[in-house]
């Protein structure tokens, strides 16, 4: 009897854990499934997903769980603390014992050595639904939003606050990845780091993107096509009234927007801290995609998800 040869993980904890040509796959597929949302029955069988808490979430949480189940699946949603991960289970213990279970793990958690070490002692696709350094999925749904209203390549997009965490990270890469120009406007103790400029240097040697940063929020700002920001406080973070104040001027208000290229959108993962990072008339305005951002995380993973998977369907 002939055996094929054993099927390689490909898993997703970072934005360049895709190439280029596959980022760009999945975007295309996420649109199309926005387009059809019934019409991908890529987990059916159906194929389980666990998808992980070990940080609280609400449209991570909903996105997936209602991904899966639109794709023809079923999601294993896990709030670690119930589990015996919560009561000091090795992650390489629970990554063995759930691939056994299900054909894919999806984790929301803090230290990205915790998804490494997941990813390292699982034998399914790992998928990284946010760390402290990278939040690939969310900047998938990004993409998306953007190309329902610019090409990617060769479009402008500002970045405003704290750029040294994981939304920062992830749009310095991803959006390089996609051949845009990304412009960091953050006080130089909260740009992304050398390692992650010099990761996004290589991309851009083959996109033609680039990647621009200034303590200037207007220079950040000035003819830009997308303006995205992030709360300056993230989870697990204590409430820094310094932090807080550092970044003031980089709140995305509407003096702050009119700089901008006048058919600019607006972009914010959300949750927002109205008032503090973004104001009220700028995320209720006309320029706003927030909400549409929003919905494009359950068409983004659902793509992401399908293909990941499509190798791996008996």
């Amino acid at each position: 009897m002939k055996h094929s040869a054993p099927l390689k993980k490909k898993h997703f904890l970072k934005d360049d854990d895709l190439t280029v040509a596959e980022q760009a796959e999945v975007l295309d597929l996420a649109a199309k499934m926005k387009a059809d949302r019934h019409g991908f029955p890529a987990l059916a069988g159906p194929l389980s997903v666990a998808v992980v808490f070990e940080k609280p979430s609400t449209r991570t949480r909903l996105s997936f769980d209602v991904g899966i189940a639109e794709l023809g699946g079923h999601s294993v949603v896990i709030d670690a603390h119930s589990t015996q991960l919560g009561r000091g289970e090795t992650v390489s213990d629970t990554a063995r014992v759930l691939s056994r279970y299900v054909s894919a793990i999806v984790i929301r958690t803090f230290g990205d050595d915790r998804i490494e070490e997941l990813a390292a002692h699982a034998s399914v696709p790992v998928v990284n639904a946010l760390t402290d350094g990278w939040h690939p999925c969310q900047l998938l749904a990004d993409l998306q939003t953007i190309a329902e209203h610019k090409p990617l390549k060769g479009t402008s997009i500002a970045y405003l606050g704290d750029a040294a965490f994981n939304m920062g990270n992830s749009t310095v890469i991803a959006c390089s990845m996609a051949g845009m120009h990304v412009r960091i406007g953050a006080p130089a103790a909260y740009q992304p780091a050398p390692e992650v400029l010099a990761r996004a240097a290589e991309i851009n040697a083959e996109t033609g993107g680039s990647v621009a940063l200034t303590e200037d929020p207007v220079e950040a700002v000035a003819g830009a096509d997308v303006v995205s920001t992030d709360a300056w406080v993230s989870m697990g973070m204590a409430d820094n009234e310094k932090r807080i104040q550092e970044l003031t001027p980089y709140q995305l208000n509407g003096e702050l927007l009119a700089h901008a290229a006048p058919d600019s959108i607006v972009l914010h993962c959300l949750p927002a801290h109205r008032g503090e990072e973004i104001t009220d008339e700028v995320m209720d305005g006309p320029r706003s995609r927030v909400f549409d951002q929003a919905e494009n995380r359950l068409h983004a993973q659902k793509a992401l998800l399908a293909w990941l998977l499509k190798e791996r369907r008996p």
